[in-house]
């Protein structure tokens, strides 16, 4: 970026500097020329007066031999010279200098002459030339300062540049090493924020918002690992408890009593394994099939099966009402809420399904015993149980909530939970209504 800002600067001067150099030297020229030729034009006028009249003035054609370091010519209507100062004879011999109205340059005898002419008595026409070698000094010697001093101003620019554009993104690099050398096991460290309140001020502020993110993200996936962990070892230590107890003492338990173990432990360990697969597909936003559902379908499905569990279920709240989003996840979404309003309900169980506006607002609430305020957003982390033995004695692990949440995010939704009308928790999913 140093770089490219160095180059477009100079470029950018470059161009404005050609421009004006070149407009300068047009300008110098054309003045120059033009008080050449008014000098010319008076010195002719002059010498009009001088030779113009009977007899070709005082003195006639031969007074023209008296002029000094100047070249003059009378030349007849033959085009023939007449008469020329001795300058004249000298550089042009007879030749005549050309008579045309307007003033001509040429060279004479190698040096640059601004020719200029005017008409006298008997048809005759007198012509001057002027030297004019200091005006092309002068445009020679401003032709070579402008070369000279384009290019330095280019490199002063370019220099100037460089540095101002260096020093501005030095605290850029600093931030940048210092970025760099933060590795995962030093997540606490923070970039230097500068006191100039300005861009880099505000990147080094926006550095500090991130590392703060990934550092809240690491120490949450940190105690996702140990949590799952935990989970995942603890079935497989009741299977190995029981399977070495049935070894070391076969009297002491039944083919059959260790197959119910196992099995019980084995689908406590699928469930899990289901659930971190399901969280992880969610998390990378991939795996689902969206179509329009009929979402008052699922929740009575969800009523009948709860139904025939021998739960008392009110569905008289159910409307209907269509969304997008993909079937499967969607019926896990109010399977797990049902799931968790029978582990917690003390007998009664609500689910109602409302259409409002451009939103759908799935409702299951329980008469349990509630979430506390303060812990209502925690409860939707994974592996979170407020009550550890009823969740674990009931199957539960503490993935069913953070299911919920995902499965309403990945479907555009919300999810929020507060207290039900019989004093036991309500669970509210918004999700938009299906164009």
């Amino acid at each position: 970026m140093r770089a490219r800002t160095t180059l477009g600067a100079t470029l950018v001067v470059a161009v404005a500097l050609l421009i004006g150099a070149f407009s300068f030297y047009g300008i110098l020229s054309s003045s120059i020329h033009a008080s050449e030729e008014r000098a010319a034009e008076q010195r002719l006028d002059e010498l009009a007066e001088r030779f113009d009249g009977p007899g070709g003035g005082p003195g006639g054609e031969r007074g023209i031999d008296t002029l000094d370091d100047e070249i003059v010519q009378i030349i007849g209507k033959d085009g023939t010279v007449r008469a020329a100062s001795e300058d004249a004879r000298d550089e042009l011999g007879s030749s005549a200098l050309p008579t045309s109205g307007d003033a001509r340059r040429m060279t004479v005898g190698g040096d640059p002459v601004l020719v200029v002419s005017e008409g006298i008595d008997d048809g005759q026409t007198l012509v001057l030339a002027v030297p004019v070698d200091d005006g092309a000094e002068t445009l020679s010697t401003v032709a070579v300062l402008l070369a000279v001093a384009v290019p330095l101003l280019l490199l002063l620019v370019a220099a100037t540049t460089w540095l101002v554009v260096g020093r501005a993104l030095r605290p850029v690099t600093r931030i940048r090493e210092e970025v760099d050398g933060i590795t995962a096991e030093h997540l606490h460290r923070r970039v230097e924020v500068p006191p100039s309140s300005d861009e880099i001020a505000a990147l080094a502020t926006t550095m500090n918002r991130m590392l703060d993110r990934l550092d809240a993200s690491a120490a949450a996936q940190r105690r996702f690992v140990s949590d799952a962990s935990h989970e995942l070892r603890s079935p497989l230590a009741t299977i190995r408890q029981h399977a070495e107890l049935a070894q070391a003492h076969p009297a002491t338990t039944s083919i059959d009593e260790l197959a119910e173990v196992v099995s019980d432990e084995g689908l406590r360990l699928q469930g899990i394994v289901e659930s971190l697969l399901l969280l992880a597909r969610l998390d990378e936003g991939g795996g689902t099939h969206d179509e329009a559902i009929d979402l008052d379908d699922i929740a009575l499905g969800e009523v009948r099966r709860l139904r025939s569990q021998g739960v008392d279920v009110d569905g008289s709240g159910i409307r209907a009402a269509r969304v997008t989003g993909d079937p499967r996840l969607l019926g896990q979404l109010l399977r797990n809420l049902a799931d968790n309003a029978v582990r917690h309900t003390a007998g009664r169980v609500a689910i109602s399904v409302i259409p409002q506006d451009a939103w759908v607002f799935v409702t299951v609430e329980d008469d349990g015993a509630g979430v506390p305020p303060d812990e209502r957003e925690r409860i939707f982390e994974r592996f979170v149980r407020l009550d550890e033995a009823r969740s674990r004695d009931a199957g539960g692990s503490g993935l069913g909530l953070a299911i919920v949440q995902g499965i309403a995010a990945a479907s555009g939704g919300t999810v929020s939970v507060d207290d039900s009308r019989w004093g036991g928790a309500r669970f509210v999913v918004a999700l938009p209504i299906s164009g």
